[in-house]
C-alpha cells in the first residue's frame, strides 16, 4: 500500500512538472509572431515568355497551396498592359486556375511587357497590405524581356531608389524574380543588392526555381 502511494505520488509530481513546463512554454510564446503574408504574383503572358507560362502557372498553384489559410494572394497578368485577375484566399485553387485559364490566354494582338507598370502597381499593393498588418511579397514570373511601350517597362536606373524608399515603409518586403535568363538576373542582382539583403531578394533562372521557392517560403516564414 505504501509503495503504491509513493508511486502515485511520483507520477503526480511528474505530471505537475510537465504541466508547469508546458504552461511556461506557452505563456512565454509571443502569439504576435504570426503575421499573415500577402503574395503578389506578376505573370508574364507575352509571346517571348509563352513556352514557360504553363510552368509558371503551376508554380503559382504550388506556392499558393503552401501559404497559410490566413494569407492573401493577388495575381496580375503582364503583357502590353497589366491588370489583376485574382484577389483572395490562396487556397482557392480552382478559382485561381480558372482565372489564369480565362485571362492568361495569349493574345497575338497584344504586344509588350509592362513589367514597370506591373511592379508599380504591386508596390502600391505592398504598401497597403503592410498597413493592414500583412507581410508583403512580390513574385515576378517572366523572362524580363523589354517589349512595347518603353514607359511601361522597368526603369533600372530609378528602380533602386524606388525600392529603397519602399523599404522604409515595408521593411520585410520580399522580392523574387523567377524564370528570367541569367543575364537578366545579373542585372537584377547588380541593381538591387545594394539596397536589399540577399534573404529578401530572390532570383532564379528556369533551372533553379525549386531552390528559389524554398528560399522564398523561408523568407516569408512559411
Amino acid at each position: 500500500m505504501f509503495k503504491r502511494t509513493c508511486t502515485l505520488g511520483l507520477v503526480l509530481l511528474l505530471v505537475l512538472f510537465v504541466a508547469k513546463a508546458l504552461y511556461v512554454m506557452f505563456a512565454n510564446m509571443d502569439l504576435a509572431e504570426f503575421k499573415p503574408v500577402a503574395t503578389i504574383f506578376l505573370l508574364d503572358i507575352s509571346a517571348s515568355n509563352r513556352s514557360l507560362q504553363n510552368d509558371q502557372e503551376q508554380l503559382i498553384l504550388r506556392i499558393s497551396k503552401r501559404l497559410d489559410s490566413e494569407d492573401h494572394a493577388l495575381i496580375y497578368i503582364v503583357s502590353e498592359d497589366t491588370y489583376n485577375i485574382y484577389n483572395g484566399n490562396p487556397h482557392k485553387l480552382p478559382q485561381i486556375k480558372e482565372a489564369m485559364k480565362k485571362r492568361g490566354a495569349y493574345d497575338e494582338k497584344s504586344y509588350g511587357t509592362a513589367y514597370g507598370l506591373a511592379l508599380k502597381k504591386a508596390i502600391g499593393d505592398a504598401l497597403r497590405y503592410e498597413e493592414q498588418g500583412y507581410k508583403p511579397a512580390i513574385i515576378i514570373l517572366g523572362d524580363l524581356e523589354n517589349e512595347g511601350d518603353i514607359l511601361r517597362q522597368i526603369n533600372w536606373n530609378t528602380l533602386p531608389s524606388n525600392i529603397k524608399n519602399t523599404l522604409k515603409y515595408v521593411p520585410d518586403l520580399t522580392l523574387a524574380f523567377l524564370y528570367a535568363h541569367p543575364q537578366k538576373l545579373d542585372t537584377v542582382r547588380q541593381t538591387l543588392l545594394p539596397v536589399m539583403d540577399e534573404k529578401h531578394l530572390i532570383m532564379a533562372s528556369e533551372e533553379n526555381v525549386d531552390l528559389a521557392v524554398r528560399k522564398f517560403m523561408e523568407a516569408v516564414g512559411r
